[in-house]
């Protein structure tokens, strides 16, 4: 569903009868959505008739039909489908009402107008929502979260990293479909009595000025974005929020690192030298805050998301094991030591791939059932200062962080093998100044065929079926081969490279090292030489062996 009152609504109304909800974000597509259907067991689907964004009407319940013959393909039937519609009173899509399968929910509520629905008592540990996430197999998975450590994880973080009070008029311009705004927009201010600002579009449309007067308008005085909606916003219309007079006492940024830069644009410009900034690091799977500072109490620093929040106890450990430690001027892999009331419970329907994913890498025991021995590994490259501040420097697997959003670079690649002529498919993050990172493909055409704009239309159009626009690839490269290990996997720690126009390393290991000077040639130009062995926050992928 698209970011309109209805979808918190229904969420809200799911959690109050013990049904446990997933929420598809809106852009995904419908197959996307259809796949989440099927692997979650869901038999009703909610759908909104249709939005607005960027001053254009998406009719959305087409998608809601495509997503049911996907589900029904992977062996599960969707018995309803619920239409909100964006229009009270008119449906506004095109796409035909099925009898006995589709209900518009308005008609369907008036059948409990003054009516009082019992709320459902469940235990704490009953499963409130599942968030789908990519990981780094091609099959994102569901990240199951429980009731009560959820619901307190997110309203204590709420309160005390942002400042939240019951007459707080709150604005977090993530999407629900989103983790930040299930635990940001609807559970955690909610549970504090607080406001909460929905925004749908986005937000530079009409023009650059509009979030500056919608937060004037509403009285909005605790914001909360995305560095990569402060880069957008920052580029469409620097002078924009001085023409506004509203008044923020706090901001928070999340999902993905923030540069020095930019970060004291948000506070000098947007923040008008008043706000307190916390910068705040943590995951799908994690609920809530776990890296952060204390606003007002502990010391602000551009670039840098700060200590564990209350109760949280980081480490970085390298890939021996070492503890990587303060002022070392070292990265490795960030872990928490203990857990914590908004860990996820565990993934839908596959217990193993949880264990192994999230706590495998550093068990002390394997047999242990103290969970010392058990400590979470995030995934996550990350340093310390002297100070006991976390500077986080993004992936360390194959997800590639796309504006905060995380895309499996094994579903992109999935998708491209799908077109018949395909016959190999390498996905790399790429640098963007506005999203931070974004996928660059390479493919290979299987032999006999020769390549030409049609192919890469149809790769184009395929990931964007089958995924969502939010995966459209940057470029998509047609090499002659890839470069491969002796073993016969894909380099694809030298195609990123190439793509980031730095130094590809030493290739001597590889069964075809020619072939990367014939693709670094492609991308770059005959001419082109490497900026740079490149900085320390640019993820690279390991080294495949």
């Amino acid at each position: 569903m698209p970011m309109i009152p209805e979808l918190p609504i229904t969420m809200l109304a799911c959690a109050r009868l013990g049904v446990v909800h997933s929420v598809v974000f809106g852009g995904f597509s419908g197959e996307a959505c259809g796949l989440r259907a099927a692997d979650s067991g869901s038999r009703i689907l909610i759908y909104a008739d249709g939005y607005w964004r960027s001053g254009k009407w998406v009719d959305h319940k087409g998608n809601a039909d495509i997503a049911i013959e996907t589900a029904k393909k992977e062996g599960q039937e969707i018995d309803k489908v619920l239409v909100w519609r964006r229009n009270p009173g008119r449906t506004s899509s095109e796409a035909a009402m099925v009898m006995g399968r589709d209900f518009i929910v308005e008609e369907v509520l008036q059948d409990y107008v003054g009516k009082i629905v019992a709320p459902v008592s469940l235990d704490a540990e009953a499963p409130l929502f599942l968030m789908y996430t990519s990981g780094t197999t091609g099959k994102p998975k569901g990240c199951q979260h429980r009731t009560g450590g959820y619901l307190a994880y997110v309203a204590g973080t709420s309160k005390y990293y942002q400042d939240i009070h019951p007459g707080d008029v709150y604005w977090c311009m993530a999407d629900i479909g989103w983790i930040t705004g299930h635990s940001y927009i609807v559970y955690g201010p909610l549970a504090l009595a607080a406001t909460s600002v929905l925004y749908e579009g986005v937000p530079q449309f009409p023009d650059a000025g509009r979030p500056w007067r919608i937060a004037e308008r509403l009285d909005v005085n605790i914001f909360h974005t995305s560095p990569t909606a402060i880069r957008m916003l920052r580029k469409a219309g620097p002078d924009e929020p001085a023409k506004y007079n509203y008044k923020f006492k706090h901001m928070t940024t999340v999902g993905e690192p923030i540069e020095p830069e930019v970060w004291r644009w948000y506070f000098d410009v947007v923040g008008k030298g008043n706000a307190v900034i916390v910068d705040t690091w943590w995951q799908t799977e994690t609920g809530g805050f776990l890296c952060t500072t204390k606003p007002a109490l502990d010391p602000m620093k551009p670039g840098s998301a700060g200590p564990g929040t209350l109760g949280i106890y980081p480490v970085i450990w390298d890939e021996n094991g070492k503890e990587v430690k303060p002022g070392q001027n070292a990265a490795g892999n960030i872990c928490i030591r203990n857990p914590w009331p908004g860990i996820m419970q565990t993934i839908w329907g596959d217990p193993e791939r949880f264990t192994k994913q999230y706590y495998s890498k550093y068990c002390k025991d394997a047999n242990s059932t103290d969970w010392r021995d058990w400590p979470y590994f995030a995934g996550d490259g990350a340093m310390i200062s002297a100070d006991g501040y976390y500077r986080i420097l993004g992936r360390v697997d194959d997800v590639i962080n796309v504006a905060g959003h995380r895309l499996g670079t094994k579903e992109i690649e999935s998708a491209c093998l799908t077109v018949t002529e395909i016959a190999e498919a390498a996905v790399v993050p790429v640098v963007d100044e506005i999203k931070g990172r974004v996928p660059e493909v390479y493919i290979s055409i299987k032999p006999g065929l020769h390549p030409n704009k049609q192919v890469i239309d149809k790769v184009m159009h395929t990931i964007e079926t089958m995924i969502g626009k939010i995966a459209r690839p940057k470029r998509i490269h047609v090499v002659p081969d890839m470069p491969k290990t002796r073993s016969g996997k894909i380099m694809r720690r030298v195609l990123a490279a190439i793509s980031n126009r730095m130094h590809t390393g030493d290739i001597t290991t590889l069964a075809n090292p020619d072939i990367v000077e014939q693709i670094r040639e492609l991308v770059q130009g005959r001419d082109a030489t490497p900026l740079s062995e490149g900085p320390a926050d640019i993820k690279l992928f390991g080294e495949e062996q």
